[in-house]
């Protein structure tokens, strides 16, 4: 045999068998009647796990894979487990995920999306989800480098996953025309989370979390549950006591040889408007400290992110020392001290361990203090909120 005729040989092959592969997949979407697509900038994982737990507790047997602060693959009894990953994040493990809940009989399946780049997101819903239900939790200035340049162009992005002739929710409210085009052009019915939905969520209702959540995720996760028949008691119970994800905001306490530390676990949330609402709840909830650190962990992979809010940090409540984490610090600073911010405020500890870190902050502390991790988890920011949490006690955020 030729070389040639070999090559071809294995080429036809390598085709067959992706034409087999596609086939199957189609035939386990098919074995799952109830496929709920999960996307947006902020709150994908939570919106996720709170739809996932209210169709347990309504008797749904659900499968739902989050990839939030750790990819997890969460059963119908409510256990997790890791998603291993031979090696970087591929959308093409959703093809793994769909075959995984086929084989735990799954009549739902709740799978947040991995995709950013705009073309991989359609891929990512016309071809491996194919969702019954669309969801879309919110536009906002993140990840601009593919994405953007605009926060609007973010909502046309994430638009690229609006399923065909299906449903789409979403709380979205300042790009809210962008998915009204799409779903029109896909055939889908747009449902949007109002702003009386939202009002509707009682301060009760989120006092049954031990984390902070917030109303418009909740809100947005009892509009899809009442889709599928699940009433709003039964659903929002089943969501108090599901487990929440790692990057969740949490408080955890304690008291270091008299100094009384208090650290509220924000990294989760990285785009400018809601880090500094999140900052802001956590300077209202510690009003009386003596001193407040914001810790921001930085990426050198992720420059916007430190860009954007190093511009904007100077027009937020001001905290009494600010300590820089990761890497690409310099970014982050640079921004900053052009926007005003006083630089004698600034701390680096870039490339530090966690326990060096921690030094840092005591030396930054007074007898009391709130200190806050903000704009990545990933790295240094999750082993800083392992540290506080394997050493101090776990508060309510209320």
């Amino acid at each position: 045999m030729s070389a040639e005729l070999a090559i071809l040989g294995t080429t036809c092959a390598v085709i067959a068998g992706g034409f087999l592969e596609a086939k199957f997949h189609r035939k386990n979407l098919e074995r799952i009647p109830i496929r709920i697509h999960v996307n947006g900038t902020r709150g994908k994982s939570s919106v996720a796990r709170l739809i996932a737990a209210g169709l347990r507790a309504g008797g749904i047997r659900t499968c739902c894979k989050t990839t939030g602060t750790l990819p997890r693959m969460i059963l119908p009894d409510g256990s997790e487990y890791p998603v291993f990953r031979p090696s970087r994040a591929n959308v093409i493990e959703q093809v793994r995920i769909v075959r995984t809940a086929v084989e735990f009989e799954t009549e739902a399946l709740v799978v947040e999306c991995m995709a950013l780049i705009p073309h991989l997101q359609w891929i990512s819903e016309s071809k491996l989800v194919r969702a019954t239900h669309g969801v879309i939790t919110n536009a906002r200035e993140d990840h601009l480098d593919v994405m953007g340049p605009t926060e609007r162009d973010v909502a046309c992005a994430l638009a690229g996953m609006v399923p065909l002739g299906t449903k789409l929710f979403t709380a979205e409210r300042d790009h809210l025309s962008v998915f009204e085009q799409a779903a029109k052009d896909r055939g889908t019915t747009l449902i949007p989370t109002t702003e009386d939905d939202v009002a509707a969520i009682s301060k009760s209702d989120l006092e049954g979390f031990r984390y902070v959540e917030h109303a418009e995720n909740l809100a947005l996760a009892l509009r899809v549950c009442e889709d599928l028949g699940i009433d709003r008691q039964t659903a929002i119970e089943g969501m108090w006591h599901a487990k929440p994800d790692p990057g969740a905001m949490m408080a955890y306490e304690m008291n270091f040889f008299g100094r009384n530390i208090n650290f509220v676990n924000g990294f989760a949330a990285n785009d400018p408007e809601s880090t500094r609402r999140i900052w802001k709840m956590a300077l209202e909830k510690y009003p009386n400290v003596d001193r407040r650190v914001a810790i921001f962990n930085c990426r050198a992979d992720r420059p916007d992110r430190s860009d954007q809010l190093g511009k904007v940090l100077a027009t937020w409540p001001p905290a009494d020392a600010y300590l820089l984490i990761g890497s690409g610090t310099y970014i982050f600073a640079r921004a900053a001290t052009n926007a005003g911010l006083d630089p004698l405020k600034l701390h680096f500890a870039e490339d530090r361990t966690v326990d060096q870190i921690f030094e840092l902050i005591v030396e930054l502390s007074g007898q009391s203090s709130m200190v806050m991790g903000m704009a990545n988890i990933a790295g240094i920011g999750l082993d800083l909120v392992r540290y506080f949490a394997n050493r101090s006690s776990l508060k309510s955020f209320k």
